[in-house]
């Protein structure tokens, strides 16, 4: 792709995608990046992604998403912390995976296509060890909470340890508001 399209890195390969309207407010960026959105499944990929310059596909694919598609952060800012960060970064691999998350590149996951990362942290880490693991704040949730933090009752998060908005953040977006801001945004440049 870097080959035929020198500019794959940096540009979305679908021209439509360059008038897509982003978010230009950089403090959400920087809570992705810090692994403080209030999602435990997207911090500890973030946090696990620091500390180790690694994260595994399938974390990557969830945290690529949510930063686009929740946060409507241009996927460009995205890739370069990912190149930045990743000890196995490779320029040509990093762009066709941010590409596909967005939508914008070849064989591309579709647009309307926005990981929830509540059901996904379910599906992929169900009793919560991952997170655990990256997240230490959330060691004492039980895995009926872990994912969602929110739905947890004030004498779970008491007995855990865990202060809201104090030692662990709240979520920086609603899922469904968020999902529906992406998609409005998208149906615009169709």
């Amino acid at each position: 792709m870097l080959f035929y399209h020198p500019t794959f890195a940096k540009k979305s390969l679908k021209e439509n995608f360059s008038k897509l309207e982003w978010e230009k407010d950089p403090d959400p960026f920087s809570k992705w990046t810090r692994g403080l959105t209030g999602y435990p499944m997207v911090d500890a990929g973030m946090r696990e992604l620091w500390e180790t310059g690694y994260m595994h596909n399938r974390v990557r694919m969830i945290v690529a998403s949510f930063l686009v598609k929740h946060l409507l952060q241009p996927w460009q800012k995205g890739a370069d912390w990912f190149l930045n960060t990743l000890v196995d970064a490779d320029e040509a691999n990093n762009a066709l995976g941010w590409q596909w998350i967005a939508g914008t590149g070849t064989g591309s996951s579709p647009f309307f296509r926005i990981f929830n990362p509540i059901t996904q942290g379910k599906k992929f880490d169900p009793d919560g060890e991952y997170i655990k693991r990256w997240v230490p704040e959330l060691r004492g949730v039980p895995k009926e909470y872990i994912h969602d933090m929110t739905e947890a009752p004030s004498s779970v998060l008491n007995t855990a340890g865990v202060e809201l908005g104090k030692n662990y953040p709240y979520p920086i977006v609603e899922h469904k508001e968020a999902r529906q801001r992406a998609l409005e945004r998208y149906e615009k440049i169709k």
